[in-house]
C-alpha cells in the first residue's frame, strides 16, 4: 500500500521505468479477485517499452504511468521499480571562513516610561540602541513590532534585539538571550541540500538533504520547463514541491540541531536559474529558448514570509546572483568556495549534474558556460540505470585479458569477487547508478569491449558480451547475482547515452578554453554530489574532462552549498559573489557553431583528436598511434597555412 514508484520521465510513457506487475487470482485476505483485465488495455508505445513474453503472460508487466484500473487489481511493484531512499552525498565542507552575519544581536537596557517620560516603546528602543550601539536609521520588522510592548516590560526593560543589515529590528527578546540562526541552502536539480549554522560562532548544527521532489514532473531543467507551460497549474505544483522540500527541511536540521525552524532569521539559497525561478513562483517559460532570459540575474533580498518560507516571522531570504541563460547562483557559490580568481593556475571547473556547469580562470578572467548533459549521468536514460540508491552499481572492474567483471554496490563494502555463499553481500545489485555507468563504460572501452567510435567489437566473442541483431550489450552481473532476476548489462544504446552526455560536457570546456586562449588546464575542479563519486582516471579515460595530470583532478563535494554558507556567514563575501557574477564572461553553446564541432570531436572516447598524454600509458596502444598521427598531420597543416599566408 502507498509504495512509491520510480518516475523518470514525470509520466510521459518515455522512460519504462515504473514497470508493474498486474496479479491474477483471489486474494482472500485483500478481499478482491484481480486481473489483467481490470486495467485498460496497453497503447503500442507502451508496448514497445514492455518484454514481448510479459504482455502474453496471466500476471503481465504494465507501466504504472499508463495503465487505468477499471475495477479491483492487486499491483506487485518489483524491486528495480521503487524509488528507494537516495544515497545523497551533500555534506558541507568545512571552510575557513571570516564569521560576519547580516544578522547579529545587541543587548539593551532602558529606562522605564514615567509621566515625565512618555516615549512610544519603539522611539525609547531606537534612543537606547542610538546611545549604547551608535545604531541609527533603524525600521522595525511588523512582528517584532506587535510583541514589542510586551517583550519590554517582560524583561523589565533589558532586552536582546535581533538585527538585520545593521538597519532592521527583526526580533526583540526579554533579558539577555542568545541564539541566532542561519540556513544554506543548495537547490539542485535531483537534490536538495540545507546546512544549518550557528550565526554567532559559524559553526556547522547540522545538514540534511533529501531528493528533489520535482523529479516527478521531469527529470531535467527543459521537461520541467514544458510541465510548467504546458499545464495550466504546472508552475503551482513545481512551485509547492520545492517549497515543502525547503519547509520539511528546515524542520528537520533544526530538530537536529535542538531548535526550531522560527529561530532561523536568514536563508541563503542557490541553484539553477530554473530552480530559482520554480523556487520564486516565477514562469521559467523565457528560460527555455534563446536568448535563454530570467527576470531577474542580480542578488535578491526577499522576505521568507512572503515565500511562505516557516522560519523566522521576519527571517530575510537572499539569493546569490546568477551570471547568465543557465549558468546560476550555484555556479557562482561554487567560485565563491572555490575563488580561482585568486589562484596562478589555469583552473577548470565543472560542476557535474542533469545541467554541467562549467568555469574557467586562465589567470586574468573567469569564463563561464552551461553544458546540456541531460539526465544519463543521474541512471537516467540507461537501461537499468537507477539514482544512487542501496543496491546500485557504483564501481567497476573489468580485466583487460580474461574480461572478468567486479564491482561494488552502494550498502555493501566488499567488491563482488569477494563474496562467497558463506559471507554472501548484505544486498544484491538492483540496477547501476551514473559513477558506475561512467566507469563500466570507460572500462569497457580500456578491455577492449568497445571500440573509441563506441561501438561493440565485432571481433571479440565472450560469454558476457551478447548481440541483439547489431546492437551489442555486455553483462556486469549474471541474473542470478541480481534482485531483479534480470542480468544487468550496459547496453550499445547506454554507451550512445554517455557518449553524448560526456561530449556535451567536454565540448563545454574545450569552448572555455579557446575563449580564453589556453591549450591545457593545470587543475580541474570536480563540483557537485555527484562529481564528488566520479574517479578521475576513468572520467579521463571517458574523455568527460580534459587532459592534466591526474593528481591535479579533484573533487570538492557540494561547493555550491558550501559557497552558500560562506555568503550566509559573511556579507562581504556576498558583495565578492556579485562582483564574480558580472566580471564572469558567459560564453553561450546553444547554437555556437565551434560547440557542435567540438561536440562532434568529442563522441570519440577518450577524444577524436585532442591527446591525452597523462594517461597515454593506460590507453590501447592503436589509439595512441592514430592520436599520434592525427596530430602530426594537424601541426603539418598549420605550418602549411602559416606558409601560405
Amino acid at each position: 500500500m502507498g509504495e512509491p514508484i520510480e518516475s523518470i520521465c514525470g509520466g510521459h510513457v518515455a522512460c519504462g521505468k515504473c514497470q508493474v506487475r498486474i496479479e491474477a487470482g483471489k486474494f482472500p485476505k485483500l478481499g478482491v479477485e484481480s486481473g489483467p483485465e481490470h486495467v485498460s488495455p496497453p497503447t503500442d508505445e507502451e508496448r514497445a517499452w514492455l518484454p514481448v513474453q510479459s504482455l502474453s503472460s496471466t500476471a503481465p508487466l504494465r507501466l504504472a504511468c499508463n495503465a487505468r484500473l477499471l475495477g479491483d487489481a492487486v499491483v506487485f511493484v518489483p524491486e528495480h521499480a521503487r524509488i528507494h531512499q537516495q544515497t545523497i552525498r551533500k555534506d558541507a565542507t568545512l571552510r575557513p571562513v571570516a564569521v560576519m552575519p547580516a544578522v547579529r544581536q545587541v543587548y539593551v537596557e532602558l529606562s522605564p516610561p514615567s509621566l515625565d517620560d512618555r516615549r512610544g516603546d519603539w522611539e525609547r528602543l531606537q534612543d537606547g540602541l542610538r546611545a549604547q550601539w551608535g545604531l541609527d536609521n533603524l525600521n522595525i520588522a511588523y512582528p517584532a513590532l506587535r510583541t514589542l510592548s510586551q517583550t519590554m516590560r517582560q524583561g523589565k526593560w533589558k532586552v536582546t534585539v535581533v538585527l538585520w543589515r545593521e538597519s532592521r529590528v527583526i526580533e526583540v527578546r526579554p533579558g539577555y538571550q542568545e541564539g541566532i540562526y542561519g540556513l544554506a541552502v543548495d537547490i539542485g536539480s535531483t537534490t536538495v541540500a540545507a546546512h544549518l549554522s550557528d550565526l554567532q560562532t559559524g559553526e556547522l548544527l547540522a545538514t540534511r538533504a533529501v531528493m528533489n521532489p520535482q523529479v516527478t514532473y521531469g527529470e531535467d531543467l527543459m521537461s520541467r520547463i514544458s510541465y510548467a507551460i504546458d499545464n495550466d497549474d504546472g508552475l503551482k505544483k513545481l512551485h509547492r514541491a520545492i517549497l515543502g522540500a525547503f519547509n520539511r527541511l528546515a524542520a528537520s536540521v533544526a530538530a537536529e540541531a535542538g531548535v526550531k525552524s522560527a529561530d532561523i532569521h536568514e536563508a541563503v539559497v542557490v541553484g539553477n536559474t530554473t530552480m530559482i525561478s520554480l523556487f520564486l513562483n516565477i514562469n521559467p517559460e523565457n528560460l527555455g529558448m534563446v536568448p535563454f532570459i530570467m527576470a531577474n540575474r542580480d542578488e535578491m533580498d526577499l522576505a521568507a514570509s512572503e515565500l511562505k518560507l516557516r522560519l523566522h516571522p521576519a527571517a530575510n531570504v537572499h539569493i546569490l546572483p546568477a551570471v547568465a541563460g543557465h549558468v546560476g547562483a550555484d555556479n557562482v557559490a561554487v567560485l565563491l568556495a572555490e575563488e580561482p580568481y585568486r589562484q596562478d593556475d589555469v583552473m577548470l571547473i565543472v560542476d557535474v549534474g542533469t545541467n554541467a556547469e562549467i568555469a574557467l580562470w586562465n589567470g586574468k578572467r573567469l569564463y563561464s558556460a552551461s553544458s546540456p548533459t541531460g539526465p544519463a549521468f543521474e541512471g537516467a536514460q540507461i537501461s537499468q540505470g537507477m539514482r544512487a540508491a542501496p543496491g546500485a552499481i557504483e564501481r567497476v572492474r573489468i580485466d583487460r585479458e580474461t574480461k572478468a567483471v567486479r564491482y561494488k554496490i552502494i550498502g555493501e563494502e566488499r567488491w563482488s569477487d569477494a563474496w562467497t555463499p558463506e559471507q554472501p553481500p548484505a544486498l544484491f545489485p538492483t540496477g547501476i547508478c551514473g559513477s558506475g555507468v561512467i566507469e563500466a563504460v570507460a572500462e569497457m572501452y580500456l578491455a577492449g569491449v568497445i571500440l573509441p567510435d563506441g561501438r561493440f567489437n565485432p571481433e571479440l566473442t565472450h560469454p558476457r558480451l551478447r548481440w541483439r541483431g547489431k546492437k551489442g550489450e555486455f553483462v556486469l552481473a549474471a541474473m542470478d547475482e541480481t534482485t531483479t532476476g534480470h542480468a544487468i548489462a550496459v547496453t550499445q544504446d547506454d554507451v550512445r547515452a554517455i557518449q553524448l552526455a560526456k561530449a556535451a560536457l567536454y565540448a563545454g570546456g574545450k569552448l572555455l578554453m579557446r575563449e580564453a586562449g589556453v591549450e591545457k588546464v593545470d587543475r580541474i575542479v570536480l563540483a557537485g554530489a555527484f562529481g564528488s563519486y566520479i574517479d578521475p582516471f576513468h572520467a579521463m579515460v571517458l574523455g568527460l574532462i580534459p587532459d592534466a595530470p591526474l593528481d591535479k583532478v579533484i573533487a570538492v563535494g557540494n561547493a555550491a552549498g558550501d559557497g552558500a554558507r560562506i555568503a550566509l556567514l559573511n556579507t562581504e563575501r556576498r558583495d565578492e559573489a556579485q562582483w564574480v557574477a558580472r566580471s564572469s564572461h558567459y560564453v553561450e553553446t546553444a547554437a555556437n557553431s565551434a560547440f557542435q564541432e567540438a561536440f562532434v570531436s568529442a563522441i570519440h572516447i577518450p577524444h577524436q583528436v585532442d591527446e591525452f598524454p597523462h594517461i597515454a600509458r593506460w590507453l590501447p596502444e592503436p589509439v595512441r598511434s592514430a592520436a599520434r598521427r592525427r596530430n602530426r598531420s594537424e601541426r603539418r597543416s598549420r605550418r602549411s597555412a602559416r606558409q601560405r599566408n
